[in-house]
């Protein structure tokens, strides 16, 4: 067993030749990925929307892989989805559209909570409502009623031109608003489609509103129960999984991983886990043994 050492020790001890080979992007695999994501998420949509025998089952399915975007939606922001700028910034502005999530404001969200994270006074996820503690809010931040509501205010507030938070730079001010009206008028649209026809509501809204509990449990696992120090080893916690659920998040469970090299794109995790494994402080063994302990820390 190696000596325990903190995540800039191991990056300043990890060789520069790996660390190149680690932050390599591969636009064809990324591609590939991504076509087959969205291409599942075309195919159980159209069996949604022509109704075949039994199809309210499929939305659960739907909805995990719509809200499995998520994940996209951050490789993007840290450019590592695509060696192009655009690429990135375009399909991440997409899948934003899709999970309420508009793409400008979580870039700079997101960096803050990588340069705070676990801080309780910095860290915007914290800011935006403290981790649950108690059975009635863990049972509420289970249910997306605080993710949905939370964004709808700050699409609102961005609208406006209100995206005052300390996170967002005053240039960037303009883009979040024109970003903001641009998916206002995306959802106005959608609504009025419904008074043509339910398409939308079975093959989007109604998955997207089932699946989001599913992303709280896997975002929970990421921070929840850590300690607010500023070692990445100690602040973050790698999960366990599948290699399906793996592969339909992008590998974002290896989450130490992630936060102690950001600019590793998702495909290339697995790769820094095997020279960062003898390190690891905070894992679970799993996303089920997670959620199922998480309320024993209830005082």
């Amino acid at each position: 067993m190696q000596e325990t050492v903190d995540h800039r020790a191991f990056m300043a001890a990890l060789p520069g030749a790996v660390k190149a080979q680690l932050t390599r992007i591969d636009d064809r695999a990324s591609a590939l990925h991504l076509l087959v994501h969205l291409a599942a998420i075309a195919l159980t949509g159209a069996l949604i929307a022509l109704q075949i025998p039994f199809w309210p089952v499929l939305l659960l399915l739907q909805g995990v892989l719509i809200i499995a975007l998520f994940t996209v939606e951050h490789e993007c922001t840290h450019k590592s989805t695509f060696t192009s700028t655009i690429w990135n910034d375009w399909i991440g502005r997409f899948c934003g559209v899709l999970i309420l999530l508009p793409f400008e404001w979580f870039r700079y969200f997101h960096m803050a909570h990588h340069r705070y994270t676990n801080d309780p006074v910095k860290d915007p996820e914290l800011m935006y409502g403290e981790r649950p503690n108690s059975w009635v809010t863990y049972l509420i931040h289970l249910s997306g009623y605080g993710y949905w509501t939370g964004m709808a205010r700050v699409l609102f507030a961005n609208g406006l031109g209100r995206a005052n938070e300390g996170f967002i730079p005053k240039p960037a001010i303009q883009r979040i608003r024109r970003e903001a009206r641009g998916m206002m008028a995306i959802y106005f649209a959608v609504i009025a489609s419904l008074f043509v026809t339910p398409v939308l509501l079975w093959a989007w809204i109604v998955p997207a509103l089932i699946g989001q509990p599913f992303l709280r449990m896997f975002l929970l696992a990421e921070h929840g129960q850590c300690p607010p120090v500023a070692n990445m080893f100690e602040n973050t916690r790698t999960t366990f999984t599948s290699s399906l659920v793996r592969y339909l998040t992008w590998n974002a469970s290896y989450h130490v991983e992630h936060h102690t090299f950001p600019s590793v794109p998702g495909h290339n995790l697995p790769a820094l886990h095997t020279h960062m494994k003898d390190q690891l402080q905070v894992t679970s063994p799993g996303y089920r043994q997670f959620i199922s302990n998480y309320p024993d820390k209830f005082s």
